[in-house]
């Protein structure tokens, strides 16, 4: 008989809301004894069953709702059908890129599962027990999609260790991916490795960002901290930046930039290699001025526990900014930390501006594209929230 994970009394009114995630907490009880990834139905107390979930005995996060049908069964056919729905939702895409996420974990009722599509490669993570479970049949749903070449892992994500799995890398399907692959966005040229390096290789969730500096970029100077392989650099000098100088504590990181550069024949400008808060004090004492400044640091708090450290660290951040932008300056700051809602990242920056002494005022929000969809029943799903300021 199929494992019945039952939950407390009154715990049931969020899933009846289509919320996925059941914690700890909210279990009454388990009936059977599911491995680590395995399908239970989920009960409310009464005994009627909600839907089924994949299950993680060794996680806060208990639980994961696949479906909030009783009666369908989770099995190859549905994950494959889910892996393939997302994909074709990311078609209207093809026209200015051919890099997306294909499938956005929960966002795309495949919870645990990120597919990042760069050209004819998919680089994959699988982020929970669940995910895990159906590796093999998550990676031929995407070597089936048209023109896909190969499809690789880098589940090296924080997320495992909280449901006690081992990070995996390599190849899923497919060839071996090249050393380099060239992706094309709004007609820039990009440089991504999958093997190593941050996310699946690229910041695909800033594409609305790279808009709006092709945008303001023209006759500014222009300073991108913690440029990684300076996407934002490349398109502020594409779009008439006068100077642009990028920082980033990874030196293999900055030589991607001016790969990227030359992929679009344009000036790489300045390089810092090094720690940013420390670099930008340097800045700072140097009395140094920008006109646009570009700050995405990246996720600062990895729990709700780290919140309280990663907010000061953000203010810390956009003070130092504060006190480098030039009168007129734009100041373009990001948080992608899920546990910083954009109320408490609009309050810390405000406490930034005031006490760096500066007028700064909203001209704009960014957030996340259309492949990495919200739905209204799962909000942790936006996790990315940016300012767009103007100075006096």
């Amino acid at each position: 008989m199929e494992p019945t994970l039952v939950l407390r009394p009154g715990r049931e009114k969020s899933v009846r809301r289509l919320h996925p995630w059941i914690f700890s907490g909210g279990v009454a009880s388990v009936d059977g004894q599911p491995a680590a990834g395995a399908t239970v139905r989920v009960a409310a107390s009464t005994g009627e069953v909600l839907g089924r979930a994949s299950y993680a005995p060794a996680s806060q996060l208990r639980a994961r709702l696949w479906t909030f049908d009783a009666d369908t069964e989770v099995d190859d056919a549905f994950v494959t059908s889910r892996v393939l729905a997302a994909a074709a939702r990311r078609s209207n895409l093809a026209g200015f890129t051919d890099a997306a996420r294909l499938v956005f974990s929960e966002a795309d009722g495949v919870p645990g599962v990120i597919a990042d599509r760069y050209g004819d490669t998919v680089v994959v993570q699988l982020g929970s027990a669940g995910a895990d479970r159906w590796r093999e049949v998550v990676a031929d749903a995407l070597f089936s999609l048209p023109g896909v070449r190969c499809v690789y892992e880098r589940s090296d994500v924080d997320a495992r260790q909280r449901e006690d799995l081992p990070p995996r890398t390599g190849l899923l399907r497919g060839d071996e991916p090249a050393a380099e692959t060239i992706i094309t966005e709004r007609g820039l040229r990009y440089s991504v490795g999958f093997t190593e390096g941050q996310k699946t290789g690229f910041y695909l969730d800033q594409r609305n960002a790279r808009s709006v500096v092709a945008e303001v970029a023209r006759d500014r100077t222009v300073l991108n901290a913690f440029s990684y392989t300076g996407a934002f650099s490349v398109i502020a000098a594409a779009n008439g930046a006068t100077a642009v100088t990028s920082l980033d504590s990874s030196g293999p990181a900055l030589t991607g930039a001016r790969r990227n550069a030359d992929l679009n024949g344009v000036e790489a400008g300045e390089m810092i290699e090094g720690d940013a808060f420390a670099e930008l004090r340097t800045l700072r004492d140097r009395a140094k001025q920008y006109d646009l400044i570009i700050l995405d640091p990246p996720k600062l708090a990895q729990t709700e526990a780290q919140v309280a450290r990663a907010t000061r660290a953000y203010k810390d951040l956009n003070l130092l900014a504060a006190k480098l932008l030039a009168p007129g300056g734009i100041l373009m700051t990001f948080s992608c930390s899920g546990g910083v809602s954009a109320e408490l990242f609009q309050k810390v920056v405000a406490g930034a501006a005031l006490d760096a002494k500066r007028n700064l005022r909203i001209v704009g929000r960014l957030d996340q594209p259309s492949d990495h969809p919200v739905p209204l029943s799962f909000p942790e799903a936006a996790y990315l929230k940016g300012l767009v300021l103007e100075a006096d």
